[in-house]
């Protein structure tokens, strides 16, 4: 990877999601920081200034939609892709409205997703 960083915003509830994320975006020469819930991703995000930020749906104190809202409040072209389980169409569809890239569903597939999130940096417009 050529020029900056990319600086990569994972935020989940769920630690080993964390961690496998860390470690396959650090693995990559990106940057990570990690928040455990949607309040402190917002102030990571703040503090950071992220190129690519994950988002699970699903989270206490300020769950992913609301967060992703922060988020495009803040950063407008900030490409945020979420995270989910089966089953939360609604929460799928919102953040589509408001804004979400793509939606990967978990469990995912960790070299896909790294294959993706490189094509979204690199500006391609493939990306799935």
């Amino acid at each position: 990877m050529t020029g900056p960083v990319p600086k990569i915003l994972v935020v989940d509830d769920q630690a080993g999601v964390r961690k496998l994320l860390t470690e396959v975006f650090s693995s990559e020469g990106m940057a990570v920081t990690t928040a455990a819930d949607g309040a402190q991703g917002l102030a990571a995000a703040l503090r950071e200034r992220p190129s690519l930020a994950l988002v699970d749906i699903r989270m206490p104190v300020l769950d992913g939609v609301k967060l992703l809202m922060a988020l495009k409040a803040h950063y407008p072209g900030l490409p945020v892709v979420m995270m989910t389980a089966v089953g939360d169409t609604e929460k799928v569809a919102e953040a589509a409205r408001q804004g979400a890239l793509l939606t990967v569903t978990k469990p995912f597939d960790v070299f896909r997703l790294r294959e993706m999130v490189q094509r979204i940096l690199a500006g391609g417009k493939s990306w799935v």
